[in-house]
């Protein structure tokens, strides 16, 4: 029954958020890896992954340009093209939540793309993660009161 509690859903508690940003990662990088589409690689997973987990790859699927452009924008001197894999789907990941899931925690988004990086790619990674997540959120969210 792996998956039945995870829900999900960003109410659903932080470690089924982290969790479903795990295995969407996976499918991420394994499309992109194998040079496949990437809802395909979604759809043919053997068990269905959580519905968080979708909603991120199906929202990375629908919108790569805009993310790529907007991480173009924000990456001094970095194009997607040239970033490590794992930091490019990290990045569009997370630039997908902060514009279009304002349902989500600015600072949820922020801290939890920044521990993946540091978990899964190079040790560089979870620095250049954070300074384009913070300016893109200080433009795409920026902090309306002091809490």
């Amino acid at each position: 029954m792996a998956g039945a509690h995870e829900g999900g859903e960003p109410g659903g508690g932080i470690g089924s958020r982290r969790e479903a940003r795990e295995t969407a990662l996976g499918i991420l990088y394994a499309a992109e890896r194998r040079g496949e589409d990437i809802t395909g690689v979604l759809e043919a997973q053997p068990v269905p992954p959580p519905a968080y987990a979708d909603d991120l790859v199906r929202g990375v699927a629908d919108h790569a340009g805009e993310l790529d452009e907007v991480i173009n924008s924000y990456s001094e001197g970095w194009r997607t093209d040239r970033m490590p894999a794992i930091d490019r789907m990290l990045l569009r990941m997370a630039v997908f939540e902060l514009l279009h899931r304002p349902d989500v925690p600015t600072e949820a988004i922020l801290t939890e793309v920044v521990e993946l990086a540091g978990d899964y790619s190079t040790e560089r990674s979870g620095r250049f993660v954070n300074g384009v997540m913070s300016r893109l959120a200080e433009e795409y969210r920026p902090v309306l009161d002091e809490t």
